[in-house]
């Protein structure tokens, strides 16, 4: 009877070892399990947190992108005004030489009709010296402005350059379709013409 009693308790102790070994294993499975479920809420949160860093790199590149864009812009736009400002004022301050020069121009006939009319009436060498002088010192603060004189006589007749007042018979060959005389002297300025000259043409 002891011996059966023993046996039984023997068996009862090794089935609540097995139990508690079950038990403890079940415990270790959902300990793993939810282990194992962290572990991947963890890297889907790291993931979804690298991908908004993604798009945040991806904004501001493109709003890089843009705002130079921009300043390339502003800058070429500002680089054309200051060009066109700083043309417009030279042109403005050719503008108004100009006008005052053309203004000129009728002053400097005065002075070498006035310098021939003195010296066809044989006046005093001294007088016309001083003529001379007063016009080469006025003729030559216009020519540093740019003001310089056509040659026209003998020079093929050139609409860009001359205005024909008539025509006459050519003296010789050479001089036909070419300025024999000139009435009024024309001027350039700049390279630009100011005022033709007014010639007689042969032909």
């Amino acid at each position: 009877m002891a011996e059966d009693i023993n046996i039984k308790d023997e068996a009862a102790n090794e089935e609540n070892k097995n139990e508690a070994a079950n038990d403890e294993h079940k415990t270790k499975g959902k300990s793993r399990k939810k282990t194992g479920t962290k572990m991947k809420k963890t890297k889907s949160a790291s993931k979804a947190k690298e991908n908004k860093l993604h798009e945040k790199v991806d904004d501001m590149e493109a709003n890089l992108a843009e705002l130079n864009d921009k300043y390339l812009r502003l800058f070429s736009e500002f680089d054309n005004y200051r060009k066109r400002t700083n043309k417009e004022r030279l042109e403005l301050l050719k503008t108004a030489s100009e006008e005052v020069i053309i203004e000129l121009l009728p002053v400097i006939d005065d002075f070498e009709r006035g310098i021939k009319a003195l010296e066809d009436n044989d006046a005093l060498q001294t007088s016309v010296e001083g003529m001379k002088l007063i016009y080469n010192k006025f003729l030559g603060i216009l020519t540093k402005k740019g003001l310089e004189a056509m040659n026209s006589i003998g020079e093929s007749f050139d609409t860009d350059f001359h205005e024909a007042i008539t025509n006459i018979p050519a003296p010789s060959e050479e001089l036909i379709g070419k300025v024999v005389d000139e009435i009024e002297k024309g001027y350039l300025l700049n390279g630009k013409v100011i005022r033709f000259a007014r010639v007689v043409v042969g032909q």
